[in-house]
């Protein structure tokens, strides 16, 4: 299990690369941690990554874990009701 680190900015601009290499990461991990203490600037689009990349374990028959999410983005996915399926 190797921890897998969200980058520091993950915006709508950078969502598509960020995705490709995370949804690589958790393809190559058994048991896929994904870390957000580095991630500083963000807006919806690190909400839609985060739910695709939950997506692409389950399809694997992993679970994923999300650690370190910074409190803007756990407010985010609380607003819009997602935040069960963000941290579980």
């Amino acid at each position: 299990m190797a921890t897998i680190a969200l980058p520091p900015t993950l915006t709508m601009g950078d969502a598509r690369a960020a995705l490709a290499r995370l949804q690589q990461a958790i393809a190559d991990d058994p048991a896929p941690v994904l870390d957000g203490s580095a991630l500083q600037t963000l807006d919806t689009a690190a909400i839609a990554v985060l739910l695709d990349c939950q997506r692409s374990a389950a399809a694997a028959g992993k679970t994923l874990q999300v650690v370190g999410l910074p409190a803007k983005l756990t407010a985010l996915a609380s607003l819009y009701g997602v935040d069960a399926l963000i941290t579980r």
